[in-house]
């Protein structure tokens, strides 16, 4: 196909008509050098006789009785590449070999390169352009329509030789304002084959100037008629464009990225040059958007990736001046890449190192930042709403997986998947009953880039940056998660959620949308056992009631549990009620906190022998040889699940394997180093021991453990383990299965049953979607740091006390002198817990209430919701005596 048919076939881009830049029909107006139509005529002819050769060596003539033996028509001709084939086209002009005349069948495609074959030849052979010429025809360069690193070079230095480097800019406007010119810059060459390289050396490198110029303008038309060609690939249409795609690795681009990378470094030390960039960047972006939501260009064309890749490399769009209007621009046609494009980009991107991703983060983290801050967001004016932190906010979601793609990766030591389904909620009969259809399927949402990556953030056990650096405080300050939420759960198609990005969110805000879900869950259930009661007459239980002894704690909770757990699941899904029997306290939360806090003291003892605890890391292990059933576990499952649903701190210290294990993931050797160090450190030392094990150490593959009554147990890690010896060789083999026996396998059955339960209550929940391992262990244990002066920033006051007054000064001057322990004993005795919720002391929210005048009356409290009465005492010590004495014996609910 010829260059004025291709550009006839070729849809032009959004506002190609407009464009600065489009092809040499489309140059910009300049002054003309002396004789110009002399020139413009030799540079033709020059490049349309290559042209003939080329396609003579591509196409033939079509004449199935040729005797040329440089066409491809005849008999005895060997196919080439089109890359060897443009070589080979050179040469032929050189030596001015013979040329086919068209057949009358190849006419329609070549009739463009029989413009005055004579013609052509004399004006290329018996004429010759001066040198003042060639200067002109290099200053203007409107012939340059892509860039290469030599091409970007040669022009920089013919700027710098006359110190005026406007004919780079123009090129670099022309370029990057095109979506074709950037596509096809900077392409990694292929390299030649022993032919071409043959043909390279033998140039002769005395030809005349004009020669040379026209070889230069020859290698554009070549360029274009490649299978690298935009040109002809962008939409899809030649298919030779295919099999240039065909050749590249899944994760791999035709561009050269280190030549992009240099090329930068030298060109945006020049603030000119940098501008061309910046209004380039402004110009390209809506046509991108638009060739990517309507002309669907990259299933087309996979090398219109190579676009996002160069301009990703510009180390300056962070700053100012791109984030007013061309970040934005690009961020929104960025965010249109079909996933396909963007889970390619992020498997090239995760090749890159922490520098250039931790630049790349912080582009779009400042994009956000700036719109956040220049803008009021509230319920009315949602940020969800702003186009720009939107895409913003999708592009750096890429770059979230190209983080946990380069990091430190463990696809593999899943757990395996509970064999009985876990029982769902009884929404679903109540779909059926209003005769409406169910909008979303059960089960956790997984997103749709982590299912075409094939991997998860659970499998990442570092990232190359710290998955901190992606939250952005700024947008979680403005975030109406309220608002969010619904998105997230209704309206997913219409309106944009962050909760589909919870990798920008702290965990306080995702802490919030858990609590909107459970809530509203919550209030379902509530819904439907109403419904239920009128339709089928069932008694109306619209709560989780639970009524326990104080004394019989454990007995009472776990037999109720376990009666619901088999005979209505769902019941679990209801808004926890808890009365001691004896008391008079109503449970609007103080009281269900109470609880959770004696049944984990209680489960957690050592003598019950559920769980061991170790000494020196302070932390519970299943413990293998519990004699407890299957059942208890389960049920120890469900109060851990309870508690995050009823939104509830428990003091529980489990190693983070734990959490990672309810998450999906196995334990292997790296966990022992938190759950187990010392086998960890003997392990580890075995592996790096220099000697020789076999004889040094004499161990096997027989491994002994101890019961709860100290007796040895014996395991074999492989059949006949006792009888095979641990040597250099198998030593990895030996600490891998020693890992998984002593975190999985001895204490399968255990775990299984609990984080059954576990999931009996949070299976629904998106927990899993918007946590990390860590998260959870904050979500379930609460912040142990302590900051009390946060909590006394953020404390309110009432019924007539203020920050100001006496009692309320020497009240946070006797809680600061407490020791740990009594500090901890306040929290417990103010808010039903001593730990700290997500976020830290801060976001408790705590109030002080005025409670009459001086009085021998100890302070009391409302753990429910964190207030404490706090009679006006005459004095500091009388203050801390009666305030100790509180929060030292108190015990129990009673009526005020």
């Amino acid at each position: 196909m010829n260059s004025d048919e291709k550009e006839d076939c070729e849809c032009a881009p959004p506002q190609a008509e407009t464009s600065p830049a489009r092809g040499s029909d489309r140059e910009y107006e300049e002054p003309e050098v002396e004789n110009p139509e002399a020139s413009r005529m030799k540079r033709a002819a020059a490049k349309h006789l290559i042209e003939r050769y080329y396609h003579q060596l591509t196409e033939g003539c079509g004449n199935e009785s040729c005797s040329n033996s440089w066409c491809a028509s005849s008999a005895g001709f060997n196919r080439m590449d089109n890359n060897a084939a443009a070589v080979k086209a050179l040469e032929l002009y050189k030596v001015n070999a013979k040329l086919c005349d068209p057949h009358p069948s190849k006419k329609g495609t070549a009739s463009t390169y029989l413009e005055s074959s004579a013609n052509s030849n004399s004006a290329c052979g018996n004429s010759k352009m001066n040198h003042k010429d060639v200067h002109s025809v290099r200053d203007n360069f409107k012939d340059v329509n892509y860039l290469t690193e030599e091409k970007v070079y040669e022009i920089l230095d013919i700027c710098g030789e006359k110190e005026d480097y406007s004919p780079l800019i123009r090129v670099i406007g022309r370029v990057f304002s095109s979506a074709e010119g950037l596509v096809q810059s900077f392409r990694r060459s292929k390299p030649h084959t022993k032919e071409e390289l043959k043909s390279l050396q033998g140039k002769d490198e005395d030809k005349d100037e004009d020669e040379k110029e026209a070889a230069a303008c020859s290698a554009t038309a070549m360029e274009e008629d490649s299978p690298t060609s935009s040109s002809s690939s962008r939409l899809g249409e030649s298919s030779s464009g295919e099999n240039d795609v065909q050749k590249l690795a899944p994760d791999e681009v035709s561009v050269d990225i280190e030549a992009v990378r240099r090329v930068y470094r030298r060109l945006l030390s020049n603030e000119k040059i940098e501008a061309a960039f910046l209004n380039a960047l402004v110009y390209l972006s809506p046509n991108v958007e638009c060739d990517l939501t309507y002309h669907n260009v990259y299933s087309r064309d996979q090398n219109y990736l190579n676009l996002f890749v160069i301009v990703m490399e510009n180390s300056n769009l962070h700053s100012p001046e791109y984030l007013e209007i061309a970040l934005p621009q690009f961020c929104k046609a960025m965010s249109k890449l079909p996933l396909a494009a963007q889970a390619k980009l992020a498997r090239l991107w995760s090749r890159y190192g922490a520098e250039q991703i931790r630049r790349m983060v912080e582009t779009f983290q400042q994009l956000i930042t700036y719109k956040v801050i220049s803008n009021e967001f509230n319920s009315r004016n949602l940020v969800n709403d702003d186009d720009a932190v939107v895409a913003s906010t999708k592009c750096l979601k890429i770059i979230y997986y190209a983080n946990v793609l380069g990091g430190d990766l463990d696809v593999e030591h899943n757990e395996e998947e509970d064999e009985e389904p876990i029982p769902e909620s009884s929404d679903l009969t109540l779909q059926e009953l209003l005769g409406e259809e169910r909008r979303n399927k059960k089960g956790p949402r997984v997103d749709p880039l982590e299912t075409e990556l094939g991997i998860r953030t659970n499998d990442c056990r570092r990232p190359l940056v710290p998955f901190e650096e992606f939250v952005n405080e700024p947008l979680n300050e403005v975030l109406e998660m309220d608002k969010d939420y619904t998105f997230f759960k209704v309206e997913t198609e219409n309106k944009f959620s962050f909760m589909t990005c919870p990798f920008i969110l702290n965990a306080v805000t995702k802490n919030l949308g858990l609590y909107y879900d459970n809530r509203i869950r919550m209030y379902s259930e509530r819904r439907i056992t109403v419904l239920y009661s009128l339709v089928q007459g069932q008694q109306l239980n619209p709560y989780l009631r639970l009524k326990v002894r104080r004394d019989h704690i454990i007995d009472d909770a776990l037999v109720r549990l376990e009666m619901i757990a088999m005979e209505n699941p769902a019941d679990l899904k209801k808004q926890l009620y808890v009365e001691f029997e004896g008391e008079q306290g109503v449970d609007e939360g103080g009281v269900s906190k109470e609880f959770f806090q004696l049944v984990v003291e209680e489960i957690f003892n050592p003598d019950i022998g559920m769980f061991t605890y170790d000494e020196r890391t302070k932390l519970f292990w299943f413990n293998p040889s519990s004699f407890e059933n299957e059942g208890q576990y389960t049920l120890i499952g469900i109060v851990l699940g309870l508690a995050i649903y009823n939104n509830c701190i428990l003091d529980v210290h489990f190693p983070m394997v734990v959490y990672r294990k309810l998450m999906g993931k196995k334990g292997t050797f790296r966990d022992l180093a938190d759950a187990n160090p010392v086998l960890h450190q003997s392990l580890k030392e075995l592996l790096e021991y220099e000697g020789s094990v076999e004889e040094d150490m004499m161990i096997t593959f027989q491994i002994s453990q101890t019961d709860l009554f100290g007796n040895p147990l014996m395991y074999d890690l492989r059949e006949n383990g006792d009888k095979i010896p641990v040597t250099n060789e198998n030593r990895k083999e030996f600490v891998a299965q020693y890992s998984e026996y002593i975190l999985n396998k001895s204490v399968e059955k255990q775990f299984k049953a609990f984080r059954r339960g576990f999931h009996m209550v949070t299976n629904e929940s998106p927990l899993k979607y918007l946590f990390r391992p860590e998260e959870i262990e904050l979500l379930i244990c609460g912040s142990r740091n302590l900051d009390f002066l946060a909590l006394e920033e953020t404390t309110e006051y009432d019924g007539g006390y203020n920050k100001d007054s006496r009692i309320i000064k020497e009240f946070w001057e006797t809680l600061h002198s407490f020791g740990e322990e009594q500090k901890r004993l306040f929290l417990q005795f103010t808010t039903g817990t001593d730990r700290a919720p997500v976020g830290g002391l801060g976001k408790l929210k705590m109030i002080i209430a005025k409670n009459g005048p001086d009085t021998d009356r100890l302070p009391t409290s409302h753990t429910c919701f964190n207030v404490l009465l706090l009679p006006e005492y005459g004095s500091k010590e009388k203050l801390r005596e009666r305030l100790l004495k509180a929060i030292t014996y108190a015990k129990g609910f009673g009526m005020l």
